[in-house]
């Protein structure tokens, strides 16, 4: 795990899966198997696709742990290697208080990894040339031609502001190097007045930027990278400039086209039944308990549309649907025949741009640098060097998680994906779910030149 420290329940659940990943994905990435109309099937054997049987089952017997233990009420994992299901588990129950077994169509709250799936709506809307990476925001959010800088702190606490030396680059809001806040903690006071003004709160997008220009940046842009609003912005921009809303865009160019057929903004009556129970838990305890606020506001039911639709952490959806998303990114841009974006758009996403020197300082407090082994690409984190990061995935994996302890992550070099969904806030404790899934996972890939 990279960029955590233990800072606050929100993060530590955000930052799940942040394990390193690659700079390197068109140069270190062998060329993926292609998918076919039977993407997904079940694969005769673990051996065929170069997995040890025996090594997996610990991969199988760390997650059924979690959940006996009591730390994490169910899940579900789905390991694909080749575009075949390796592996596709339940475990415990997506119900305490009913007793519901989890089951494979469950449907979860994915929130941030919401985010690489707004970072292609961008993308699509990129390659029809409605944006640059150097375009100035201001350009398509003039709300924001105007925003202060925080330069430093009075004794007492208060912040002294500055100008903008220059607005914000679209490559710096899909990196988090913009200087937006968030709101998801309030140590700093730009995070603060993220939550005094319920920005994330907002009655639709148009609200959100309007009342996020109000607040200042917390450094002057492409100076620090901050874990940031800036793909909810992301989400207000697609809308602009496609015409629809975030998720009509969404339904009609992503969903449908790679049949992730469970993911939305909400879950509609139909559904209702599969939606997950969300838990959080006891630091003290380790246990878990019912989940009633989220981010200092009373947890959302999912079951009716939204007021705002976020684009960094609205969306439900099943880990068959968010497998299906990994695969076509896997396949540099197309699942079964539909082709959403070109292989370079794919290798942008995934190429670092954040400057090595960069402090990452996620909460205010405490920071960690972008090195050469690890960067920031466009919604997604990328390393270099997978080896010289601490892990044994292969150079060019791409991932990300979300706030209620899911993760997932590609990986080019080895044509693996993988995804992970519990509902946990402040993610699994004592685990790092997202990193043990890793080391067990290519524990077991005893063949990886197969």
């Amino acid at each position: 795990m990279l960029i955590q420290t233990r800072l606050t329940v929100a993060l530590t659940a955000v930052t799940l899966a942040l394990a390193p990943m690659s700079v390197g994905y068109a140069q270190t990435a062998r060329k993926p198997v292609a998918a076919t109309p039977m993407a997904f099937a079940p694969a005769t054997s673990p051996e065929s696709l170069g997995f040890d049987s025996a090594r997996l089952a610990k991969l199988d017997a760390y997650m059924a742990g979690t959940v006996t233990s009591g730390r994490v009420a169910g899940m579900t994992t789905l390991l694909a290697r080749h575009g075949k299901i390796v592996s596709f588990k339940t475990y415990g129950k997506s119900s305490l208080e009913t007793g519901t077994p989890m089951t494979r169509d469950a449907i979860f709250r994915i929130y941030s990894m919401t985010k690489p799936i707004t970072g292609v709506a961008m993308m699509i809307l990129f390659e029809e040339g409605k944006w640059r990476l150097d375009d100035p925001v201001t350009r398509f959010v003039p709300e924001f031609k105007d925003l202060k800088v925080v330069k430093t702190f009075n004794p007492d606490g208060t912040m002294v502001l500055e100008d903008m030396k220059r607005p914000p680059t679209m490559r710096e809001v899909m990196s988090h190097t913009a200087g937006f806040g968030y709101g998801l903690q309030d140590e700093h006071p730009v995070d603060k007045m993220y939550r005094e003004k319920r920005v994330l709160g907002s009655n639709g997008l148009k609200e959100m930027v309007d009342r996020t220009a109000t607040i200042p940046l917390v450094f002057q842009p492409g100076t620090s990278w901050r874990y940031s609003s800036a793909v909810d912005i992301q989400g207000y921009i697609v809308e602009k400039l496609s015409g629809q809303t975030l998720g009509a865009f969404m339904e009609s160019r992503i969903f449908k086209p790679l049949k992730m057929v469970d993911t939305a903004f909400y879950v509609p009556a139909a559904k209702a039944g599969r939606l997950a129970e969300v838990y959080v838990g006891d630091r003290e305890t380790g246990k878990i308990g019912p989940a009633r606020k989220v981010f200092g506001n009373d947890m959302p039911t999912y079951l009716k549309p939204p007021a705002m639709e976020s684009g960094g952490g609205g969306l439900v959806g099943t880990t068959m649907d968010y497998a299906r998303f990994s695969q076509m990114i896997l396949n540099k841009g197309e699942l079964d025949g539909v082709r959403l974006l070109s292989p370079s758009s794919v290798e942008l996403m995934g190429t670092n741009v954040i400057p090595k020197d960069v402090l990452v300082n996620s909460n205010g407090t405490s920071g960690s640098r972008f090195n050469e082994a690890v960067g920031f690409g466009l919604d997604f984190m990328v390393a270099n060097k997978a080896r010289e990061a601490g892990t044994n995935q292969g150079d060019g994996t791409l991932s990300w998680g979300g706030a209620a302890g899911t993760w997932f992550w590609v990986d080019p070099t080895n044509d693996v994906i993988f995804v992970g969904m519990i509902q946990r806030m402040g993610g699994t404790g004592g685990d790092d779910l997202g990193g043990m899934a890793r080391t067990l996972t290519y524990q077991a890939l005893t063949h990886p030149e197969m």
